[in-house]
């Protein structure tokens, strides 16, 4: 009976509540997608007013469904395939991009665009040569001021003496010039962007070419060190390395020499730098050296005639005074060494050493002092007993020739400096011109 009451009830709820039209159901459902159309209309609207601002999506159009784009066409290549699908993702409300371009396979729409940028570049040139025109003025303008300067005496010979650095700072002047019109040119033109490009492949290009030539920056280096510390002048009697002769000039690459013999040596700078360097004209005075080996039992009267003639010689100076003193024993006579100074201005080294000779050996030929002749012992031994005598043989000194043709010239030759080499070190200059990067006035390296 209770549950009977119960089903009584719920039906009298059922019957008084008001009835819902189906009608209410459709209503809601037609608004949401009419909301859902207007935003894919949005989509769709925004997608083509952005391809329609780029020449390269002109042949494509765009539809969009429920948030899900789709993109159909043609472009000239896959970048740009790329670009629209990645340009369409990013607008708000874009659920997933269907991407179908395809790329345009007609010559003739290819080659049409690129024609067209030609054109375009070639009117925008064609409009911008006054302008150019102008900006080319500066820079010549500006160059031939800095070229102007550059060729004054003063005040670059008065900054510095050495005219290797004076020329350097010209160059370095020139160059400042012309870096200053090529900015205010492309300034003019509104191309200052690609000085910053210009720079920066002339640097990578500078490094390469610097490893590239190494070995010629080294010598430039150098050059300009040995400019600066002057080691030697021109005309210079010099020994740089296993080279000897008188500097003609130093270059920006090598040192050239005039060797004795004529000949010309080019050492690399960098070698000379680096190397050891005898400078034999720095100091006037100079002294050379004679080994005459004698046979006498009276070296001290040979040592001292040998002093005295070089003492008596015009030629070599007084103070330091000549020298001598026995040197050394050798397998047939006493070894003696003499030495006097010369002046290198006024007298040849090489000429005063041979007159030396020639007059010692005249003075030893006066007090029969001979000069040694090799001694060779020869035995002849067939096997047999040699009989021994009981009182040793006295032995006998073997005798000796006189020399023939004996020098009686007591006459002293002439030891001045040679002038052939002079000449040709003068011809020289005259061909090549001065030193080079040397000063002769400058002041020498001395430490």
């Amino acid at each position: 009976m209770r549950l009977f009451q119960l089903l009584l009830m719920a039906l009298a709820l059922i019957l008084i509540s008001p009835a819902v039209s189906p009608s209410v159901f459709a209503q809601t459902s037609e608004e949401i997608s009419e909301e859902a159309l207007q935003k894919d209309r949005e989509i769709q609207q925004r997608i083509r007013k952005l391809f329609g601002e780029i020449p390269e999506f002109k042949d494509t159009w765009v539809t969009v469904r429920a948030g899900a784009v789709t993109i159909r066409g043609t472009v000239l290549d896959l970048e740009q395939v790329a670009k629209a699908e990645e340009l369409a993702s990013r607008m708000d409300g874009v659920v997933v991009v269907s991407n179908l371009l395809n790329v345009e396979t007609s010559v003739e729409k290819r080659i049409t665009p690129a024609l067209e940028r030609f054109q375009d570049r070639v009117l925008q040139f064609v409009s911008l040569l006054p302008i150019i025109g102008i900006g080319l003025l500066v820079l010549a303008l500006v160059s031939f001021v800095g070229f102007a300067i550059a060729r004054l005496e003063n005040p670059w010979d008065a900054i510095t003496p050495n005219r290797f650095v004076a020329n350097l700072l010209r160059q370095l002047v020139r160059i400042a010039f012309i870096i200053l019109g090529l900015v205010l040119a492309l300034d003019i033109i509104g191309a200052t962007a690609l000085l910053g490009t210009i720079l920066g492949a002339a640097g990578i290009l500078g490094l390469a070419v610097g490893f590239a030539v190494r070995d010629t920056v080294e010598n430039y280096i150098a050059s300009v060190l040995l400019s600066f510390r002057q080691p030697f002048r021109p005309r210079d009697a010099v020994r740089i390395g296993e080279h000897e002769g008188f500097v003609i000039a130093l270059t920006a690459r090598a040192t050239v020499l005039l060797t004795y013999d004529g000949n010309h040596v080019r050492i690399p700078n960098a070698t000379v730098f680096k190397g050891v360097v005898t400078n034999y004209s720095l100091n006037p005075e100079r002294r050379f050296s004679i080994t005459l080996g004698v046979e006498t039992s009276d070296l001290q009267k040979a040592v001292d005639i040998g002093v005295r003639v070089l003492r008596d010689l015009s030629f070599t100076l007084e103070e330091p005074a000549p020298d001598g003193w026995v040197d050394s024993v050798g397998d047939s006579a006493m070894n003696l060494w003499f030495g006097a100074w010369i002046n290198q201005n006024e007298t040849s080294l090489v000429k005063a050493r041979s007159e030396a000779i020639r007059k010692i050996k005249q003075a030893y030929d006066a007090e029969n002092i001979g000069l040694p002749e090799p001694i060779f012992r020869l035995r002849f031994d067939d096997g047999a007993p040699v009989a021994q005598p009981s009182t040793p043989a006295k032995r006998k000194t073997p005798s000796r020739k006189k020399a023939v043709g004996k020098d009686d010239d007591r006459t002293e030759r002439d030891v001045s400096p040679d002038k052939i080499i002079e000449q040709k070190i003068l011809d020289e200059e005259k061909r090549n011109g001065d030193g080079g990067l040397l000063d002769a006035e400058a002041p020498q390296e001395m430490e």
